[in-house]
């Protein structure tokens, strides 16, 4: 039985492609740091689990705690045939203002995080000459945001990250795609919200959130398609393959707007 495994799978974009996975009959495993969240998610798959739904509580930016879930989750359900490293958290701030511990813990879970999660399973993977990794960047990992630093840094990481591995992982059997989805429906997208700075939205609102289920969908369509990059309608699609060309053009329209919001914040 294929066996997934998802980072960040008690809630939001996790959740939903879990959903998916359970009513394909797939076991699904769970990774997260909150036990009662992993619980509450387990038991919102309801019935369609019928026992195939798997959870280990750890906190992916520790490298011992994540490879210690994944055994886990592997002795209960088999080797993973499909990793998500969909955990992730975002402190909207500006750079001056947010202090080291907050910047350093985005970059170690959102990056270190899914590092960790890929080098539990990817040794195993190649050995077996199978196996798929989907890493979940964001739109904010093609475009910088003001008030955005730590968390664009970590999420255009991730792109390297992948391009490197994809190339190393293909002659040995292992896919591995990257996503960036826009603004999710999700509970952290209300806590975001209300830390975002007003020039950031100037570039987040060209996209409107999308749901948590929709993104969701398109992520497993690209995974059973194997395709490499993952973009989440026209503009993060255009942004995604053009924006290194226009880079100039972008930036001084963002700039011109964004001077605007700030004049009128008296900043």
């Amino acid at each position: 039985m294929t066996h997934v495994i998802i980072t960040g799978g008690s809630s939001g974009i996790g959740l939903a492609v879990a959903r998916i996975y359970v009513h394909r009959g797939y076991s699904v495993s769970l990774i997260a740091r909150g036990e009662a969240a992993l619980e509450a998610a387990r038991t919102a798959l309801g019935n369609a689990g019928d026992g195939r739904v798997h959870i280990a509580p750890a906190d992916v930016a520790d490298a011992g705690a994540v490879s210690k879930a994944i055994r886990a989750c592997e002795a209960a359900a088999g080797p993973c045939d499909i990793l998500i490293c969909s955990a992730g958290i975002v402190e909207p701030s500006r750079f001056e203002d947010q202090n080291e511990a907050d910047f350093d813990r985005q970059i170690a879970v959102n990056l270190s995080g899914s590092v960790y999660a890929v080098r539990a399973v990817y040794a195993q993977m190649q050995a077996r000459g199978t196996g798929r990794i989907m890493l979940v960047s964001s739109g904010a990992g093609l475009i910088g945001i003001p008030g955005y630093a730590a968390y664009c840094a970590s999420k255009f990481a991730l792109r390297g990250f992948a391009e490197a591995l994809r190339s190393e992982g293909r002659p040995k059997g292992v896919t591995v795609s990257i996503c960036f989805p826009p603004d999710t429906q999700t509970p952290q997208l209300e806590r975001e919200r209300t830390a975002r700075p007003a020039e950031a939205e100037v570039i987040m609102g060209q996209v409107r959130p999308w749901s948590a289920e929709r993104v969701a969908n398109q992520m497993v369509r690209a995974l059973d398609r194997g395709r490499f990059e993952v973009y989440f309608g026209l503009t993060l699609l255009a942004l995604g393959r053009f924006a290194p060309l226009v880079r100039p053009l972008i930036d001084w329209h963002f700039d011109r707007r964004i001077r605007r919001v700030r004049k009128v914040a008296g900043r």
